[in-house]
């Protein structure tokens, strides 16, 4: 059964014990993702009556943390797959969703997504209508999961507009697959895609909308990334208090539950998710910090928690972000009122 409960028991009794593991070999186990598709969790944000658990999205957010606080990169893997199951769930095309809907409910198949080469200003990668779809050139500078997901929901402007579009998650005529190496999480199989000429039919088209409403949309996902630095945090105060400082970790873990709150709160609002993620990640570095300050030199071996989490932390502050997150961020780092 999908709860937050079960989701904090595999993490503690799953992810988190392989996580050093995950972390050395640079390579996520597939029974990790089987063992979630088998519990239910690939199905999490999907509406009730399409096989979802009906959590809602402040439960599902902790679902997301509490796996985040057991593997980073496994649970950063999984999370880009409900971008697709949203994704499929408000499409118009009828055929697509009856199509794939029910399989990446239950994970049978699974997604990634690549918004990065469509938001910015300018775009990374373009759409240009040809006869029976679009042609795609340019780069999705940062996907993650390839070789991991069976399709990719690939975002691309076409002017004022975005297209997103379900491609196929491997190499084809019109793409370059360019590895990246990372100092953490290289175990997300994370790669830059190159296009040139790349075909996407108008029967994978998902939508087309706005630049404008696609930046609107970003929050819900904005909102959703910020549990993962709330679990690093919430692992990192556990250990702690291992390492024998109770009361240092009882401080993290009220302050995380206030960043938490927040993060809640501004999304209810419809506020700004800026200032509540970068407070999310500003804190998962610090308590990261206080780990390895609590382990001493330990904390500095290969394979410790610490040095990994540390990295990890890292990670959150740039995944996922958007330019107003960084500017908040760097006003943080850089000693601005919290």
């Amino acid at each position: 059964m999908v709860t937050i409960e079960r989701a904090q028991a595999l993490a503690d009794e799953v992810l988190f014990p392989a996580a050093s593991a995950v972390d050395a070999a640079g390579e996520v186990p597939r029974s990790h993702f089987d063992l979630l598709a088998q519990e239910g969790f690939y199905g999490l944000t999907a509406p009730p009556e399409h096989g979802g658990p009906g959590l809602g999205l402040v439960d599902s957010a902790r679902v997301f943390e509490a796996l985040a606080g057991g593997c980073l990169t496994t649970a950063f893997v999984w999370a880009q797959h409900h971008g697709v199951v949203h994704g499929i769930a408000t499409t118009d095309r009828a055929e697509l969703r009856e199509r794939y809907f029910a399989d990446v409910v239950r994970g049978a198949v699974r997604g990634g997504v690549s918004f990065a080469g469509a938001v910015p200003q300018p775009p990374r990668l373009h759409a240009t209508p040809v006869d029976g779809g679009y042609r795609l050139d340019g780069e999705a500078p940062f996907v993650s999961g390839w070789g991991l997901v069976d399709v990719l929901q690939l975002s691309a402007r076409q002017d004022d507009l975005v297209v997103n579009g379900l491609v196929d998650a491997r190499p084809d005529t019109g793409i370059r697959v360019e590895p990246l190496e990372l100092v953490a999480a290289q175990a997300t199989s994370t790669v830059r895609l190159w296009f040139e000429d790349f075909f996407l039919p108008a029967e994978r088209v998902l939508g087309v909308l706005p630049h404008a409403d696609v930046l609107s949309a970003q929050a819900r996902g904005s909102w959703l990334n910020g549990s993962l630095p709330l679990g690093l945090t919430g692992r990192c105060a556990r250990l702690i208090a291992e390492a024998g400082r109770p009361r240092v970790a009882e401080r993290l873990e009220a302050w995380r539950d206030d960043a938490r709150e927040e993060l809640n709160a501004a999304f209810a609002a419809g506020a700004d998710i800026a200032p509540a993620r970068a407070a999310a990640a500003d804190l998962a570095l610090r308590a990261a910090g206080a780990l390895v300050t609590a382990a001493g030199s330990s904390a500095l071996l290969a394979g410790a928690h610490g040095q990994r989490l540390v990295r990890e932390a890292t990670f959150t502050l740039v995944a996922a972000s958007r330019p107003a997150i960084k500017d908040e961020l760097l006003e943080l780092l850089a000693g601005g009122a919290r």
